[in-house]
């Protein structure tokens, strides 16, 4: 049972310290409820702007009558893994820092037996209720992120005094916001956000233990969309041996053993992907003004090498591809290719948007750039959403590590299942570097153990590729450029 120790002593991993859990009613009445807690646990996701959590109480005192709780109560706490130093070790909800949880329902309430209750409470951070309680409406104009700021911190809506991670946006737009929560003022502005130092489409809007994050998920993968971005942990799931070199003891070879693992989805789902629009997307814009339409065409294989992916976060070979350019119609003739490929069928899914809302906005779309821009970037932006999402979702059981962060990046290692791997290779598929998109907490009374759920948008090793029949006397180089180009204008007329 982990109790209160030294911060820099550790027993085994899954160990924690817990200073205390203080329950503050509305009328500033505060207990220690440690010694009849159950289980907690606390929740962060890319997906979520918020933290949320829930507490399992054995309550033998009636504290719902005593304290008259009613769901508005403060939860507090500091959680470490000790021996891991450093601020971002701590996972501070402290009354001192302002920042404890806001509980805002109680559930599961039963009878144990005469004079004990059980029952949940759940609760979540300070921005999560007052997201709930505060509309933003007002008009903006500047660079995105600092609109994002701007509500973050405004008194009137978010409020917020904790630490806000942002990756600077290079681009800038007139937003009017209509009467919308914050939290979805935000997601709406973090769909037309463009990182300044790479080329993706489309920012995350989340908060950790650690702080709020505005970022994309280039971002999460380099550094200034330069270089690779470390790995916070390494987790494996293979026999080791416990004397190992590599391993320095037995703690640390546990903090990177996996209890447990399996994949929710792989890339493997073709139909999803495709009714997605993952491999291929078609974005028409339409003029109702002029009359005028305008296709942009998203091609999976020609804009991959260009983007930042999980296994290679720049400039990318076509061998690192989540899904090979070999062939799915040989008997389907394409004056490009001469066969064709999932990513050749932008049909697959279809969006149709409006560029006449911009026409007197400076003709700016929906990205604060040129109108005839926006074709192109949604089409970049619903297909990498799409690719982190169905691409290999992976989840893990570990002992809790109060350092990681979802966003954060790992290495995880398989070892193949081939009975002619005698040497202990790694999977070519699955092993390597996964974001973490998800976190569950779990603590009870006698360990921390954590649940991840992580995805990756590429393979560590390719796959082969097969050779490609072209047209008799085709200009491959003209026919390329023009294919790559995916874009058609067309014209009414009167």
């Amino acid at each position: 049972m982990a109790t209160n120790k030294v911060p820099n002593s550790i027993e085994f991993a899954g160990d924690y310290d817990l200073k205390n859990i203080f329950l503050h009613n509305h009328f500033g009445e505060v207990i220690d409820i440690k010694n009849m807690y159950q289980e907690l646990n606390i929740y962060e996701s890319i997906y979520k702007n918020a933290l949320t959590g829930s507490i399992v109480i054995v309550d033998a005192q009636n504290l719902i009558a005593k304290l008259e709780m009613q769901g508005t109560e403060r939860i507090s706490f500091t959680l470490a893994t000790p021996g891991a130093m450093g601020d971002r070790n701590v996972i501070n909800a402290s009354e001192s820092t302002g920042h404890p949880f806001h509980a805002y329902k109680i559930t599961d309430r039963k009878q144990l037996k005469p004079g004990t209750l059980m029952y949940t409470i759940h609760f979540g951070s300070r921005e999560f209720v007052r997201n709930l309680r505060k509309k933003v409406s007002q008009a903006f104009n500047g660079p995105l992120d600092s609109i994002v700021n701007s509500i973050f911190i405004d008194q009137n809506y978010l409020d917020s005094k904790k630490e806000l991670t942002f990756e600077p946006c290079g681009n800038s737009d007139k937003i009017v916001v209509p009467n919308m929560r914050p939290f979805d003022a935000i997601n709406m502005i973090a769909s037309k956000s463009m990182p300044e130092k790479s080329g993706g489409v489309g920012y995350y809007f989340y908060e950790t233990t650690k702080g709020f994050n505005f970022r994309s998920w280039e971002n999460m993968l380099s550094v200034n969309g330069q270089s690779r971005r470390d790995i916070k942990q390494e987790f494996y799931y293979m026999p080791m041996n416990i004397d190992d070199p590599d391993i320095d003891d037995k703690i640390n070879h546990d903090f990177k053993s996996v209890e447990s693992y399996r994949f929710a989805n792989t890339f493997h789902d073709v139909a999803a992907n495709t009714m997605l629009g993952t491999y291929g997307h078609r974005v028409i814009s339409h003029n109702l003004f002029d009359k005028s339409y305008d296709i942009k065409d998203y091609n999976y294989h020609n804009d991959f090498m260009f983007s930042k992916h999980t296994e290679r976060p720049g400039r990318n070979k076509p061998e690192t591809y989540a899904i090979a350019e070999s062939n799915v119609d040989e008997q389907i003739e394409n004056t490009v290719k001469g066969t064709s490929s999932v990513s050749d069928y932008p049909e697959s899914r279809v969006s149709l948007q409006s560029t006449t809302q911009f026409l007197h906005n400076e003709n700016t779309g929906s990205y604060g750039l040129d109108v005839a821009q926006d074709g192109r970037m949604t089409g970049k932006r619903v297909a990498q959403r799409a690719m982190v999402m169905q691409g290999t979702a992976l989840k893990l059981t570990v002992k809790g590590q109060s350092y990681l962060e979802a966003g954060d990046l790992i290495d995880f290692k398989l070892r193949s299942v081939d009975e002619k791997n005698t040497d202990g290779a790694e999977d070519p598929q699955y092993s390597g570097r996964y974001v973490i998109t998800k976190i569950r907490h779990q603590i009870n009374p006698e360990k921390y153990t954590m649940a991840l759920e992580c995805a990756k948008d590429s393979v560590k090793q390719g796959y082969s590729e097969t050779d490609f029949k072209i047209p008799a006397n085709t200009n491959i180089a003209t026919l390329r450029n023009t294919y790559r180009d995916g874009e058609i204008t067309r014209d009414y007329g009167d």
